[in-house]
């Protein structure tokens, strides 16, 4: 279209004639002429306003192409194949010849969807703010780490990390794709690049994401726990759709050229070692000039590092997140191992977090119990705070407290405890006898329980029976001393005495 105006331009104000206009032009003289022609046929007048498509469309209109035979609804051919895994092009094509019997052939079919196919391929390139997002994934080839004893090789995974902004790029080996993978190797990121930037960009792996959603997708209780430790927005791609982390992507393909062959000739037999490895690698990969920019990824990395938010004071403890009955003990069961809890929750369902060191309980979002973890099977880890009072009573009852409360009812009770306790072969035997004897201050009262104690110890019975029976049966007078008799028929002890000698 710019020649078409040279022309116009050359003809109307120059005056030129059509074979220098050719010459100038660098075009056939038919040409020139063909152009003039159809100019003067559109009625048009020069100077036109009009902008190149308009005069293209007024001096070259394109007739309506009618198709030869019906085009099928590609677009619906297309959602029918992204919705069937099992769907194919040509079992849709056979369905559209029943409809159309002089419809497309099969080539022609496959030909015109390709190119509408290409028409929906259009590619939005994304860019990330210094500090933005982190976008994470794993790389598709394992790596392997020889055991010392049998060796065997142990497949490993290649976890790799990239900032948005400066492509600077963090990798590391893991013993899988769990969830303490996940959350293990994203901890590592942080601290590798010291800081935290606004968001982190995951697939959707079912190891974080318990619910995939393009608008609200659900992530694991870990994984939450994770992004509140750090302050950071967890920011899933859509499902099947890995161009919404293309930084990644593309940071996985360069880490798997650049570091697996170098790691797969080699031989680790521990993943520490695997790691230094890709951390000298990694180094490299940082420091290496870009193609296609200037500069490096550490030098970018130096413009984004100051707009990472700091690390908090302690690096993020993964632990895992289960829900429990507190049971009629009011303890619930983690690894057959049970933990206290506040005895007005019996019955009721909590939260639980299990952490490497501790054992949290939350009812509603709140902490209701903290413990150290323990890992006795069939062990009990309680709180006195937890019990009930009248339980409390019980765990706390000592002989040394029944001491206390004997002396403060007499010497001589406190004397009966004491000298109980000597002979009851067991600790609990002990608590209830002097349990026993102490009701008694109750069932009577003090004094009564002191006197019958003072009798029992002068019989030299201290048993609970035998001082309530004393209590029950208070002590009769003596009896009066018989009469002594004086008469002429006693002899006395003075004849027997002059008998013996």
């Amino acid at each position: 279209m710019r020649k078409i105006f040279e022309i116009l331009r050359l003809h109307f104000e120059a005056g030129t004639s059509g074979r220098a206009i050719a010459l100038a032009v660098c075009v056939a003289l038919s040409t020139v002429q063909e152009c003039l022609r159809r100019f003067a046929a559109s009625g048009l007048t020069w100077p036109v306003d009009l902008d190149e498509a308009a005069l293209e469309a007024c001096l070259y209109p394109r007739e309506a192409v009618v198709p030869a035979v019906p085009v099928p609804d590609f677009a619906a051919i297309q959602g029918a194949l992204l919705s069937h895994k099992a769907m194919t092009r040509r079992h849709l094509w056979e369905r559209y010849r029943l409809e159309q019997p002089d419809g497309l052939g099969y080539s022609a079919f496959c030909a015109h969807y390709a190119a509408f196919a290409q028409q929906q391929r259009l590619v939005l390139r994304r860019s990330h703010a210094a500090g933005a997002a982190m976008l994470v994934d794993y790389a598709g080839p394992s790596l392997f780490v020889i055991d010392r004893t049998s060796g065997e090789q142990r497949a490993v995974r290649l976890f790799v990390a990239v900032l948005g902004y400066s492509n600077y790029t963090f990798a590391c080996a893991t013993p899988g794709e769990t969830a303490a993978d996940w959350l293990a190797a994203q901890v590592a990121a942080l601290e590798a690049f010291g800081g935290v930037p606004e968001a982190a960009i995951p697939d959707n792996p079912k190891a974080l994401i318990s619910r995939a959603c393009r608008y609200e997708p659900e992530l694991n209780p870990a994984y939450q726990d994770f992004a509140r430790h750090y302050g950071i927005a967890i920011l899933p791609a859509r499902v099947r759709k890995p161009r919404d982390k293309a930084k990644v992507e593309t940071a996985v393909q360069i880490v798997e050229r650049a570091l697996m062959p170098g790691l797969l000739s080699q031989q680790f037999f521990a993943l520490g070692d695997l790691n230094a490895a890709i951390r000298a690698m990694t180094a490299e990969l940082n420091a290496r000039a870009f193609q296609k920019l200037s500069g490096t990824r550490n030098s970018w990395f130096a413009e984004e590092r100051g707009l990472l938010r700091p690390l908090p004071a302690r690096p993020y403890e993964y632990a895992q997140w289960k829900q429990a009955k507190v049971h009629l003990d009011y303890h619930v069961e983690i690894d057959k191992h049970a933990y206290s809890v506040p005895h007005t929750l019996i019955g009721k369902r909590v939260d639980v977090r299990i952490a490497a060191r501790t054992v949290e309980v939350f009812l509603r979002g709140k902490a209701v119990a903290v413990h150290p973890r323990s890992l006795r099977r069939g062990g009990f880890t309680t709180l006195a705070e937890h019990r009930p009072a009248q339980h409390r009573a019980i765990t706390d009852l000592s002989i040394e407290k029944l001491f206390q409360q004997a002396e403060a009812v007499g010497p001589n009770t406190l004397a009966v405890l004491r000298e109980q306790s000597t002979h009851k072969k067991h600790h609990h035997e002990t608590l209830r006898g002097a349990l026993g004897i102490l009701r008694l201050a109750r069932d009577f009262d003090g004094p009564a329980l002191e006197a019958a104690c003072g009798r029992a110890l002068t019989l030299r019975t201290v048993g609970y029976r035998a001082i309530r029976q004393l209590i029950q049966q208070p002590p009769t007078a003596p009896p009066p001393p018989p009469p002594r008799l004086a008469h002429e028929n006693l002899r006395g002890a003075t004849y027997f005495g002059a008998r013996e000698c």
